[in-house]
């Protein structure tokens, strides 16, 4: 598939995924790490007119020029912009101009991908931009759970309810022996700079267990009393479990002796064979901690993948997100990407359902902070 191919798919998909929503679930922020839907669309459209086409594109004009500070995330480089915790205060502009302007967008973008020869550099930018395009469509799915989760209604999305009581496909333990390994990026294709340099450890024998926890081996470590017992937490994760008087997962509910679980396909039932999801870090290792196993690391992970069936959650490692050998923060706003933030976050490893096609490698780095429970995140564990 040609790149200007791989662009219009993958610009298409955005949209199709907020087509099940009202305008009404464009705007809201329900909490300061969720972005509104609106904003996902006007900023995956922002990466490509600020990226590329203002560099690339001769006597380019910005669609409108306030837009730059209004949909900006995290780029210094680029300037200045808009608190975060403030994208859901924007009513303005409207959801139909937010759409025009990535039509624009696009126009352009079309436009300059139908030339028969672009500057590597600039084939790269574009490349980075689809990635970055796909990583906030799975964004867009953990956001407008969230959103929709929030209402007292628990109303249903409208579109893939993402297999929200998939199954383990294997059961039992891989047994790993003691020695040394290679984990990281390398070949031909794309990957981000995070995922590289390829390296090798040195691993002890461990065992890895080829299915993912279930909601039925999490609810006993609930009925056991496991958030109630502060012996099987870390410090800072029992700090969390206190300041939010958490008792279950994300989207869990009790009501009388039954369990409940809100999905995009509603409030439903909880399904007690189905695999976990919606788990922070603190979760899962404690929960490691009750069963007398850990999280493996990421190099383990990576190690045994080839023999794990993996895709269907992210799975908590027991690896806090830092550079590989080697790694150097590229020059300039693309430097922003990943390394400024290898600080105070664990990784995560494999993918789920929400995770768009072709965009999973075992190499994939994901990362979030540990108290973090919206992501489509379950837990494998290690021995």
């Amino acid at each position: 598939m040609s790149l200007l191919e791989e662009y219009i798919r993958i610009r298409k998909q955005t949209v199709a995924i907020c087509a099940p929503l009202a305008i009404e679930d464009h705007v809201p922020q329900p909490a300061d790490f969720v972005s509104p839907p609106k904003w996902h669309l006007a900023h995956s459209t922002w990466f490509f007119e600020q990226m590329v086409l203002k560099r690339f594109q001769r006597d380019f004009q910005e669609y409108d020029p306030q837009f730059g500070y209004l949909f900006n995330s995290y780029y210094n480089h680029v300037g200045e912009r808009t608190a975060r915790v403030q994208r859901g205060y924007m009513t303005r502009p409207t959801v139909e101009v937010v759409l025009a302007y990535r039509a624009y967008t696009d126009k352009c973008m079309l436009e300059m991908l139908a030339q028969d020869t672009l500057a590597p550099e600039c084939v790269d930018l574009v490349t980075l931009g689809l990635h970055h395009e796909q990583q906030h469509q799975e964004l867009l799915y953990y956001d407008l759970k969230y959103i929709l989760g929030q209402q007292p209604t628990f109303p249903t999305y409208g579109g893939d309810a993402l297999r929200s009581k998939d199954h383990n496909a294997a059961l039992g333990w891989i047994e790993m022996p003691e020695g040394i390994y290679e984990i990281g990026w390398e070949g031909e294709g794309f990957s981000f700079d995070n995922e590289r340099n390829r390296h090798k450890v040195y691993l002890h024998h461990y065992e890895i267990s080829k299915a993912l926890v279930t909601n039925a081996e999490y609810l006993s470590f609930i009925q056991d009393g496991g958030y109630n017992r502060f012996e099987l937490w870390l410090d800072e994760g029992w700090a969390w479990v206190k300041e939010n008087a958490a008792q279950c997962p994300l989207y869990w509910q009790q009501r009388g002796d039954d369990w409940f679980i809100y999905g995009l396909d509603g409030l439903q039932p909880l399904e007690k064979l189905a695999v976990l999801t919606h788990v922070n870090y603190y979760e899962a290792q404690a929960f490691a901690t009750w069963c007398g196993k850990r999280l493996p690391t990421e190099a383990e992970w990576e190690a045994a993948s080839d023999q794990l069936p993996w895709g269907a959650r992210w799975e908590w490692t027991n690896s806090a997100y830092l550079p590989y050998p080697g790694f150097k923060i590229a020059a300039g706003a693309v430097g922003e990407y990943n390394g400024k933030f290898m600080l105070n976050q664990m990784v995560l490893r494999g993918a789920s359902v929400a995770t768009p096609a072709g965009h999973a490698r075992k190499t994939y780095r994901n990362f979030f902070h540990p108290h973090l429970q919206w992501q489509f995140a379950g837990i494998r564990l290690a021995i």
